[in-house]
C-alpha cells in the first residue's frame, strides 16, 4: 500500500468571526498538537478552490507583515529565531503542492497532529474534502458555527476595521448594510447548511465535529474536553487566564435596532437546514 500523503491532520474549519482564533490560542498550549507559526496555511483552499490565496506575492506580503517582526535578536532563544526564520523561508519556497504543505510541519517531534486553522476551509467543497480524507492517515475536522446575525456583524465590524472605514458605522442606513453584508466574501461564512453538507458529503462521520459557538463559551473546559475526545488525545488543563481572554476583537459600536431584522428570513432558513443536518442551534438563536 502506498504510503499517503499527510499523516494525522487536525483542521478547524470554523466560520470566521466564530471564535476559532480563541480556540487556536487555546489549543497551540497542547501537548499534542502542533502549529506552524501560521495559524491559517489555506493550502487545501489554495488546491481546491483559488490558487492565488498562496500566490508568490501574497506569501511575501505575509511574511513581510507578519512573521519577519517577530524575530528581533532581543527575543533572546536564538534557536526559536532560527527555527522560525527557517519555517519562514519553506513558506516562500516553491512549488506550493503536497510536499510544501508536509514541509511546513517538519518541526513536528512527539506531537500527535498538524494542525491548520482556516476558516476558508468551511468553504471547501464535497469533494475537496473527499480527497483531503484520502489522502490523510487520520485526519478530524472541526467546525464552529455562531449566531448567524451576531457572526456577521462582529465581520461586518472587523472588514471595516481592517480597511479603515469604520465611519460608516454611524452613517449607513438598512440598504447600506444589506447590500455590504450579503457580499459573498462576508456572507457564505454563515451558509452552515452548506458547509455542512459539503462536508458530510465528503468525510467519514467520525472525522467530523461541528459545534456551537454559543456552547463552547457556555462550559469552555467541558467542550475542549470534547474535543479533546474528539482527537483521541489526553485532556489537558489549561490556564484560567487564557480562558477568559479574549482576542482578535472587532472595532466596538453597537449593533443598529434593525441589522437583525435584515436576515431574519435567513436565519430561520438555516436554522432548518441545521436541523435537516441532524444540529440543534442554540435557543439563543431564536431569542
Amino acid at each position: 500500500m502506498s504510503q499517503k500523503p499527510f499523516e494525522n491532520l487536525f483542521l478547524s474549519a470554523g466560520a470566521m468571526k466564530a471564535g476559532t482564533t480563541w480556540l487556536y490560542r487555546v489549543l497551540e498550549r497542547h501537548p499534542e498538537l502542533y502549529f506552524t507559526p501560521e495559524k491559517e496555511i489555506h493550502y487545501f483552499y489554495h488546491r481546491f478552490v483559488d490558487s492565488s490565496i498562496l500566490s508568490e506575492t501574497r506569501r511575501l506580503t505575509e511574511a513581510k507583515n507578519r512573521y519577519i517582526f517577530r524575530f528581533e535578536p532581543q527575543s533572546a532563544n536564538i534557536d526559536r529565531i532560527r527555527s522560525n526564520l527557517h519555517w519562514v523561508a519553506e513558506y516562500l519556497s516553491n512549488p506550493v503542492d503536497d510536499m510544501w504543505y508536509r514541509t511546513l510541519f517538519a518541526g513536528l517531534r512527539r506531537q500527535t497532529y498538524c494542525c491548520d486553522f482556516s476558516n476558508l476551509y468551511a468553504l471547501l467543497p464535497a469533494q475537496a474534502w473527499s480527497r483531503i480524507a484520502a489522502d490523510t492517515q487520520k485526519l478530524r475536522v472541526l467546525y464552529t458555527m455562531r449566531h448567524p446575525v451576531k457572526r456577521l456583524w462582529s465581520h461586518v465590524k472587523f472588514h471595516l476595521q481592517v480597511t479603515q472605514k469604520t465611519d460608516v458605522l454611524a452613517t449607513w442606513g438598512p440598504k447600506d448594510f444589506n447590500k455590504f453584508a450579503r457580499q459573498s466574501f462576508l456572507w457564505n461564512n454563515a451558509e452552515y447548511g452548506v458547509a455542512l453538507r459539503n462536508m458530510k458529503a465528503g468525510l467519514p462521520a467520525e472525522n467530523l465535529m461541528p459545534i456551537f459557538y454559543e456552547d463552547l463559551h457556555a462550559d469552555q473546559r467541558g467542550t475542549l474536553a470534547q474535543i479533546e475526545d474528539f482527537l483521541g488525545i489526553a485532556h489537558f488543563n489549561y490556564p484560567a487566564p487564557l480562558l477568559s481572554g479574549r482576542v482578535n476583537e472587532s472595532v466596538s459600536h453597537p449593533m443598529p435596532d434593525f441589522f437583525p431584522g435584515l436576515f431574519e428570513a435567513d436565519v430561520d432558513r438555516i436554522i432548518k437546514e441545521l436541523a435537516a443536518e441532524g444540529m440543534t442551534a442554540p435557543d439563543s438563536w431564536t431569542a
